[in-house]
């Protein structure tokens, strides 16, 4: 994914998020952005319930302001009244005054230990904001978190599955496999319908398209398991993987293998492999 697409797909997150957010929270106001490449300041792109351009477009320096204090430590950060408030500097005091903000709070999206942006909240009076804002906000920025892993992830795994100029037949097939087990560990991870759906696209892609109709109706966890099995994982390693126990692990797989007519893991994945649920 490149540079341009990389944010446009955070700055979608990014809005999603704070949509979610105002609705959970009540929040008349929310919005937010991204850290700009190459540099340390946030950029406001996502606005909702504002009144005014005021905060649009504003770069937000690391260190300066709410949102800035927030980038700088790398954690959440509210004040009961902004213009007041001697827990932040003021650069921006124009702007939040501008939009009528007094309570603010501000929820730093850390991605591999570092700030990709920011979401804010605010009340246009002067009260607490409360822990169950609070916490719904640190919520938003994780789901964001959660989606940029994830995206970030099921990329390097689809570019670890393309071939080398010139591999071995045996090494390609290897990659696309271990590809295939890690996306569908990824999955059942995501919160996001879309995106969770985008990731068993690709999946299919690397099967070269879904189980033939005729095939056994195996169930996603059956085939996430088979897919470890494909790897070469013990059952301890697929379970540790999908988040399961080893039990658990056992019981999809000799289901899977019932299924498939099997009666050892080496028929099962062969089975699977031919009815089009492996790569």
């Amino acid at each position: 994914m490149g540079a341009v697409d990389a944010r446009a797909v955070g700055a979608v997150e990014i809005r999603g998020a704070l949509a979610r957010l105002r609705r959970a929270s009540g929040l008349p106001v929310v919005f937010g952005g991204l850290v700009e490449a190459g540099r340390r300041q946030v950029r406001i792109s996502e606005l909702s319930g504002t009144a005014t351009p005021a905060l649009s477009a504003l770069a937000v320096a690391p260190g300066n302001g709410l949102g800035g204090k927030a980038v700088a430590l790398a954690r959440p950060c509210a004040v009961t009244d902004y213009s007041a408030s001697r827990q932040i500097s003021h650069e921006y005091d124009g702007p939040v005054a501008a939009e009528g903000l007094r309570a603010v709070l501000a929820v730093p999206v850390v991605v591999r230990r570092r700030v990709r942006g920011v979401l804010y909240g605010a009340l246009r009076s002067a009260r607490p904001l409360g822990d169950r804002t609070l916490g719904l906000a640190v919520q938003a920025a994780r789901d964001v978190e959660q989606a940029w892993v994830v995206r970030e992830e099921a990329g390097e795994l689809l570019a670890a599955a393309r071939p080398d100029p010139a591999p071995a037949a045996g090494d390609v097939r290897e990659r696309v496999r271990e590809a295939h087990a890690a996306l569908r560990a990824l999955a059942p991870r995501v919160a996001d319908p879309a995106l969770r759906a985008e990731l068993l696209e690709a999946c299919d892609l690397l099967t070269a398209g879904a189980a033939p109709a005729a095939a056994a109706r195996l169930a996603p966890r059956e085939v996430d398991v088979l897919a470890w099995v494909a790897a070469g994982a013990t059952n301890a390693v697929a379970a540790e993987r999908l988040g399961v126990t080893a039990e658990t692990v056992k019981g999809y797989l000799r289901s899977a293998m019932r299924k498939l007519g099997a009666r050892t893991r080496g028929q099962a994945v062969v089975a699977a492999r031919r009815a089009g649920w492996l790569p």
